[in-house]
């Protein structure tokens, strides 16, 4: 993959071109442990699906990217939105994108939408979180006994430069005790544009509380998709479902535009 430098730091990506003219641009926000690779074919589909152009790139810490050289502070997910992203859209000429974000990445879509001063398009929300639960910190928790033992660790080394770094940079923030109080709901109301949210039942690191919240709090108008037999990853659990719904979405915001 190419690279590009924002906000000092060297991030691979993937650019795949539009179909058609005045087709909505897909910006891809991977999840905590993901990267631009980990996405798989699912940003290929929707562009094929929608004709839209998609940016998919890995975070500074995450798969060929600049490995994390310190510890990450309860403000990582703000300096992402706020710094990181919006100088990845600068050098890539993006305006108005709908953003696709999983987990952190759908995070960070919220937080860029309400606090980057800047047009979005829409907003496909998959496992967001807007607040620490109970069920978050057990699921960080059987993670990181599951990289200890080797099995996690051996399933992601294939896509990170630094592994360790990448996994500690992650789970430390998570379950570090200052962390608790971490909570953006006070942001969502000032999120205006339309926003479709995606929730596995089974999502071992979040209840439908999360998704109640966004529904609750933000502005714009919201679609919510609750998918059953799927856990956090409903684009890869249920491929196909989430495919169709997010083109629709898709549809409906370039026929309001």
């Amino acid at each position: 993959m190419p690279f590009l430098r924002a906000a000092g730091h060297r991030l691979e990506y993937r650019w795949i071109p539009p179909a058609r003219a005045g087709a909505a641009t897909l910006v891809f926000l991977h999840e905590g442990l993901g990267s631009a690779a980990l996405w798989g074919e699912f940003p290929d589909r929707l562009a094929a699906r929608t004709g839209s152009g998609a940016l998919v790139y890995s975070r500074y810490g995450f798969g060929r990217s600049d490995p994390l050289a310190q510890q990450r502070t309860r403000n990582y997910l703000h300096d992402e939105a706020l710094e990181a992203l919006p100088a990845v859209l600068a050098d890539r000429r993006i305006e108005r994108p709908v953003l696709v974000g999983h987990s952190d990445g759908a995070t960070i879509a919220l937080i860029y939408a309400a606090l980057a001063g800047a047009p979005v398009r829409g907003l496909v929300l998959e496992a967001a979180h807007v607040f620490v639960e109970d069920a978050t910190i057990r699921g960080i928790e059987r993670a990181r006994a599951a990289y200890a033992a080797g099995t996690l660790r051996e399933r992601l080394a294939p896509h990170h430069a630094d592994v360790d770094a990448t996994f500690r940079g992650w789970a430390d923030v998570w379950l570090a005790s200052e962390f608790r109080e971490w909570n953006i709901e006070d942001v969502l109301p000032r999120v205006r544009c339309p926003a479709l949210v995606i929730q596995g039942e089974d999502d071992q690191y979040g209840t439908i509380a999360q998704v109640e919240a966004i529904r609750d709090g933000v502005s714009g108008p919201v679609e919510l998709m609750l998918i059953h037999g799927s856990g956090h990853a409903p684009h890869v659990d249920r491929a196909g479902l989430v495919l169709d719904a997010t083109a629709r979405f898709i549809a409906r915001l370039e026929g309001s535009a």
